[in-house]
This record gives C-alpha cells, structure tokens and sequence, in this order.
C-alpha cells in the first residue's frame, strides 16, 4: 500500500477561476472574498507558497479600470455629462468590471503558481574554489 499520492494535472484556468486546490481540485483556495486559507481542507497542500501580490490588481487595472475610465472621459467629452450621470453610470460600471474580476484572477495566479512551480528568483553565484585562488 503506498503512501504517496499521484495528483492529476489540473490547468490553472480550470480550478483558479473556480477558487479550487490547483493540487486536487476539490478544496478551496479562499477564505472569505481574497484571503487565502491556510491549505487545502482535501488534499493537504500548504497554500504558503502562494504569493499573487498585486498581480490581479494589475490585470483588473489593465483590463477592466482603463476601458471604464475611458467611457467615463468619452462620456464627459461628447456629451458634457453632470456628476449625477457619472454617479449613475460610470461608478457601476468601474466597480462591475474591477470587483468581481480579482477573485478569480487570484485564483488563477496561485494555481498557476503551484502548475508551473513558479517560486521567487534567486541570484545564484558560482562557489569560489579557495584552492586555485591560492598562488
């Protein structure tokens, strides 16, 4: 009887938009709307090594916030618009396309981060050998 257990290769895309383990696919990744549970309640993995940073705040921004803002300065430009319609149409609109995007990006940087093995840099430097630098 082994031990060990063989996981399955799950995409990123298929179990970090769900909010799912990138190791099992089952147990989730968050608790509450972008905290990150401890480790996954199915499988066991240790979600330490996950650390998105800002990078789905940079997507929601490149994708969502530029669009929104720039229908925002359109509107205003052609049509002169008072505060109460930007109050009304371009408030809604930055938060339905910035707020409900970054859970799911989240999800998906950290599965990606445990699918590609991602991990910080590391400068790595030859060991210097003291016995030829000797004369």
């Amino acid at each position: 009887m082994s031990t060990t257990h063989d996981w399955p290769k799950l995409p990123p895309i298929q179990t970090g938009l769900r909010g799912r383990c990138p190791r099992c696919g089952e147990g989730k990744i968050f608790d509450g709307f972008l905290t990150l549970k401890k480790g996954c309640s199915n499988c066991g993995l240790d979600y330490s090594f996950a650390d998105p940073a800002d990078g789905p705040a940079f997507f929601v921004i490149c994708f969502g916030c530029i669009p929104a803002v720039a229908f925002a300065i359109w509107l205003e430009v052609a049509f002169t618009a008072p505060y109460w319609v930007h109050l009304v149409t371009t408030l809604p609109l930055i938060l339905l396309t910035c707020i409900p995007m970054l859970r799911p990006l989240k999800g998906w940087l950290v599965s990606s981060q445990y699918f590609y093995k991602a991990e910080e840099g590391r400068l790595e430097t030859p060991e210097t050998d003291t016995s030829e630098n000797q004369t």
